[in-house]
């Protein structure tokens, strides 16, 4: 198998970031090593031991946390009357900067998939000083383009299995936001409500990342309170684009990234991805002095076809200054 062992964490711990919120983090790793934060997808996802596989635990010391109100951090996305009013991109940048400080950390190599990806550009672009160098792979931008291609576009590739997903809306809602209205059916006052559209969600979630071979379902869905979770933070996000438009020229993080001029960088992505097609990655890619693009040609949104060329380049920057 290509990739690290999964090394246990040798320090954990929960940092009040403020609005009532509590994000919990765990250091696994060389102590001494090169410092990496890890930051996982979604939003929603959550800080899995199988991230550690991408950095060698011999020369990285490395970061992982739980997002706003997912996994361990809280209050849970999954509490019947959550606020999700204090959870904006913004929130999560501040985060980000909080853990490195507290953490005694300078510079950091950044890693992160998917909306991971959204939120290392964004941290990057903010703050490059910070950065060593970026990896990121399944590659979004999680512009008003990306989200209307996710949750309407897609379905000329997946037709019968997406008119599923939009009527399980209301009739008045299904020519317009499908993510805000699924966010508006995630916060129902019925759990019954609730928890079909959390299922719905996550059955769509499911589809448009299944074009690779070899791809099953994700176990995690089964769980009803992490899908009720994850389904409320994608719809929140997915629904305001990503809380980009003042953090990016246009909401467009493409737009901001002749910032990331002198920080080092490896895109990687699947051939297949139709979930966040290659498109994006490319353009971004064009617009990066200085960044590198991995194409996997038989790799979709995710999956062990990026262990190889991941670590391969979390590897190659182990030893930055």
């Amino acid at each position: 198998m290509v990739g690290y062992r999964e090394g246990a964490p040798h320090a954990h711990g929960v940092l009040d970031v403020g609005d009532g919120h509590r994000v919990a983090w765990w250091v696994s790793g060389n102590p001494a090593g090169t410092p990496a934060v890890v930051l996982h997808g979604g939003p929603g996802g959550r800080a899995t031991p199988g991230w550690r596989r991408y950095l060698d635990p011999a020369r990285y010391r490395i970061v992982q946390f739980d997002q706003r109100n997912c996994g361990a951090s809280t209050p849970s996305a999954a509490d019947d009357l959550v606020d999700l009013s204090a959870n904006t991109t913004a929130h999560l940048l501040a985060d980000v900067e909080r853990l490195r400080e507290h953490l005694g950390i300078e510079r950091w190599l950044v890693l992160g998939a998917s909306w991971g990806s959204t939120l290392g550009l964004a941290h990057a672009q903010r703050h490059p000083d910070r950065v060593r160098a970026l990896v990121l792979f399944s590659v979004a931008t999680t512009t008003r383009r990306e989200v209307e291609w996710i949750t309407r576009d897609v379905g000329r590739v997946f037709p019968r299995e997406w008119e599923a997903f939009r009527d399980a809306v209301p009739p008045g809602d299904r020519d317009g936001d499908l993510a805000a209205a699924y966010a508006r059916l995630l916060h129902d006052p019925d759990p019954g409500v609730r928890d079909r559209a959390a299922r719905d969600w996550c059955t769509w979630e499911d589809v448009h990342v299944s074009l690779a071979p070899g791809h099953r379902p994700d176990p995690r869905y089964a769980d009803p309170a992490f899908r009720l979770a994850f389904a409320r933070l994608v719809t929140h996000y997915f629904a305001a684009a990503g809380f980009l438009a003042d953090l990016a020229p246009g909401g467009d993080l493409v737009a901001g990234a002749d910032r990331l001029a002198g920080v080092p960088g490896v895109l990687v992505h699947g051939r297949l991805d139709v979930s966040s097609p290659l498109d994006t990655a490319w353009r971004l890619h064009r617009a990066w002095p200085g960044s590198e693009l991995v194409v996997v040609e038989d790799a979709g949104h995710g999956g062990d076809a990026f262990l190889a060329p991941v670590t391969a380049a979390t590897d190659r920057f182990a030893a930055l200054p």
